[in-house]
């Protein structure tokens, strides 16, 4: 878990050269969401299922945080606040993925498998860097997109090693356990940007 974002930190204005940096960020989760999605239900992955949620909702954030970033502290920490609830939607998604995968118990394809996970943690890898100078420039919208970019990296090592334990022992567990580890990871940062949002709150009064 990441520290919080302090009230000093979140009742800055945001800066200038953050808007074309979430812009590109959020082309870039579309469109490795359009590439990770259509792997996922060709070899019946829930963990890319998950994942590619994520990219997703990691572009719906980084667009909101392009549209919010000239409002006022109080209206970013309400935004902040509602980006916390949209991370909690891939889980819930996940969860679904993960009850339909008990009726068809088989191991997905180990081999696109860790090739998408790859190509899933080169994309994060890139957009963590991206945002990482201005994670505390402005509250919780920042926190949220680089703690998205940030977990899901974590989550893309967590599937390549998936792919190789499916590859040694054809199972469809290290799939399931991946899917539930990027669950608790949405979690985890929800409760970091509602405590950045929480931050916001208090210094705009």
């Amino acid at each position: 878990m990441t520290r919080p974002v302090t009230a000093d930190h979140a009742a800055g204005p945001p800066p200038p050269a953050l808007r074309p940096v979430v812009a590109r960020v959020a082309a870039l989760n579309l469109g490795y969401f359009g590439i990770e999605i259509a792997v996922a239900l060709a070899i019946g992955s829930v963990a890319l299922i998950a994942d590619s949620l994520d990219f997703l909702e990691d572009a719906a954030i980084n667009l909101l945080i392009f549209a919010g970033l000239g409002w006022s502290a109080r209206n970013r920490a309400r935004l902040g606040t509602a980006m916390a609830g949209i991370l909690l939607l891939p889980a819930l998604a996940g969860a679904w993925a993960a009850y339909g995968k008990i009726s068809d118990f088989v191991a997905p394809a180990a081999l696109p498998l860790t090739l998408a996970g790859l190509g899933a943690l080169a994309v994060n890898l890139t957009c963590a860097l991206m945002l990482a100078r201005h994670r505390t420039g402005s509250g919780s919208l920042t926190q949220a997109a680089y703690l998205s970019a940030r977990n899901d990296a974590f989550a893309n090592l967590a599937i390549i090693a998936a792919g190789l334990v499916t590859a040694l022992y054809p199972s469809p567990w290290p799939d399931l356990v991946v899917a539930a580890g990027i669950a608790i990871l949405n979690a985890d940062s929800a409760a970091d940007i509602l405590k950045a949002a929480a931050a916001e709150r208090r210094a705009a009064r």
